[in-house]
């Protein structure tokens, strides 16, 4: 299978993963290719990829889209930290969710633990990324950077 097939099964497999997992409206803009170095504003939780692709899904956004997310899925503010806890988890949630809507395509994948990132990063060392930018409803923006390194 082609690689430009693989990155847009994964591509829409990652945005129906997040309309699973997270219970809140997004609004999925148009994915983009970027190059190094990506550029975390504040945090983002970062899980690698290995099967039918390598690479990683790194997503990253803010403290308040995280606290409406958890807000929504538990009914209860997400703070301290809980914050970075919560990072993580949501971040094996979407990349599980993922693996699955990819075994269903005959995709295999398989993650890593999720690597919760806070600060201002610049993260380098991937060949080809691509940026697909979330607007979560009334809190602000997710950007979920998928990093490709190789196709099996």
């Amino acid at each position: 299978m082609s690689i430009s097939k693989n990155v847009q099964m994964i591509l829409n497999g990652t945005i129906a993963s997040l309309t699973t997992v997270i219970p809140v409206k997004l609004e999925v803009l148009a994915p983009t290719l970027t190059v190094q170095p990506y550029e975390q504003k504040e945090i983002s939780v970062l899980i690698g990829i290995v099967g039918g692709i390598k690479g990683r899904l790194i997503i990253d956004t803010s403290t308040e889209v995280i606290n409406t997310v958890g807000q929504a899925m538990f009914g209860m503010a997400v703070e301290g930290e809980m914050i970075e806890s919560f990072t993580g988890e949501l971040g094996n949630m979407v990349a599980g969710n993922l693996c699955t809507v990819m075994e269903k395509e005959g995709l295999l994948l398989d993650i890593s633990p999720p690597t919760v990132m806070t600060g201002q990063t610049k993260l380098f060392g991937f060949k080809k990324a691509f940026k697909l930018p979330v607007r979560v409803s009334s809190a602000g923006m997710i950007t979920v950077l998928l990093t490709i390194d190789e196709v099996e």
